[in-house]
């Protein structure tokens, strides 16, 4: 019985079997707890911890340390980047927007300076014969 490979052989080599499959698979503890008098709720807390590890934490999409400017200069420098390509295209709109802003500007300044044609050079000089104003027969 004492070989036994199933029976624990020693407590800490089960502690450790017990933390890597947790921390391979990941644990989610979840609880509520409210405070109230007479119906009335007055604190109300959502407690949510997740145990795992880094990997398994990235597969699910939890990084917020990595983003954390407390925790990592690498967030520092990835903001100021975001920052720089914020500034950069923004800068490239407002050339957008001056060269859009300009081509109407133009576009006005040539509607304005057509000269109209007389109303006489559009009917071959002859009045409106519709209302009765024609040449004479």
């Amino acid at each position: 019985m004492a070989n036994d490979p199933n029976l624990p052989q020693n407590g800490s080599s089960n502690l450790v079997e017990v933390l890597e499959k947790v921390l391979d698979k990941g644990v989610v503890i979840a609880g509520d707890i409210r405070v109230g008098i007479a119906d009335v709720e007055l604190l109300s807390i959502k407690i949510r911890l997740i145990v795992a590890s880094v990997d398994k934490a990235k597969e699910i999409g939890l990084d917020w340390w990595e983003t954390d400017p407390y925790l990592t200069s690498r967030a520092t420098e990835n903001k100021m980047n975001q920052q720089k390509d914020l500034e950069s295209e923004n800068q490239e709109l407002l050339n957008k927007i001056e060269a859009l802003e300009s081509k109407i500007n133009a576009n006005e300044l040539s509607q304005d300076t057509k000269v109209e044609e007389p109303a006489t050079a559009k009917n071959g000089g002859q009045k409106d014969e519709a209302k009765g104003e024609g040449k004479d027969n």
